[in-house]
């Protein structure tokens, strides 16, 4: 396998940021907090209590980073390491995350 490029390397970053980005405007359909940060989506549901004084909103940190896999396309991932979707797949994606954090 190739080694990947710094330019490759910022191309990719940079496309799975922007994947982020259209997964929270998707995720605003159902009224879920969202912020938007290097580390990835922080999504909240205000509407469904958390597990503790520490989480009191169901929440989840989401990434994109390729998926080793599936010939390292990028994917969605929870702040578990579990794959979500693949990133090109925003609305499955939404869909997934908004059931996991009881949203309507």
């Amino acid at each position: 396998m190739a080694t990947e490029t710094a330019a490759e390397s910022e191309t990719r970053d940079e496309h799975a940021y922007a994947r982020l980005g259209a997964l929270m405007t998707r995720l605003h359909t159902y009224d879920l907090k969202t912020a938007l940060q290097r580390r990835g989506l922080i999504v909240s549901n205000p509407a469904k209590a958390g597990c503790c004084e520490q989480g009191p909103q169901r929440a989840d940190t989401i990434t994109c980073k390729p998926r080793e896999d599936d010939a390292h396309r990028l994917w969605f991932y929870s702040s578990w390491g579990e794959p979500i979707a693949e990133a090109d797949h925003i609305i499955d994606a939404a869909v997934i995350i908004a059931g996991r954090l009881g949203a309507g």
